[in-house]
């Protein structure tokens, strides 16, 4: 198998973050139409203060679709104890990670910063990638 590559290698580097006292609907629709697992929320300079997953707007789209409950801000649904992995990590670590949790992406630090944001699909394509024969030897 060739070496595979890093967290920052592979991830998605189109980012969409979320603010914390955004409308949690608003949030709820980016998601949708972005279809888009979860997104980072961020604060006002850049750090990471949580994340809006889909299981977290699951009790928000079931309370505004059923309970007729307003929604609130983003930062009363999000989850603020951010599972994240360093820009340096190797994806088959991240793979490990993947396969031994339930989450479905995880924020890419670099120097306590956000750069990015690595998903289940991301790391399987470089996975797959790797195993592929190089064709270019005879």
């Amino acid at each position: 198998m060739k070496e595979t590559k890093t967290a920052k290698q592979a991830m998605s580097r189109g980012l969409v973050t979320l603010q914390p006292r955004m409308d949690v609907l608003e949030a709820l629709r980016i998601l949708v139409e972005g279809r888009l697992s979860g997104a980072p929320v961020v604060d006002q300079i850049g750090n990471l203060v949580g994340i809006l997953t889909e299981r977290d707007c699951m009790k928000i789209a079931l309370g505004a679709g059923y309970h007729s409950e307003d929604g609130g801000r983003v930062e009363n649904f999000m989850t603020r104890s951010v599972v994240t992995v360093d820009a340096n990590t190797p994806v088959t670590e991240v793979a490990e990670r993947f396969a031994n949790s339930n989450f479905r992406r995880l924020p890419v630090m670099e120097r306590g910063r956000l750069i990015g944001i690595i998903s289940r699909r991301d790391v399987l394509k470089q996975l797959e990638a790797a195993w592929q024969p190089d064709r270019h030897r005879i």
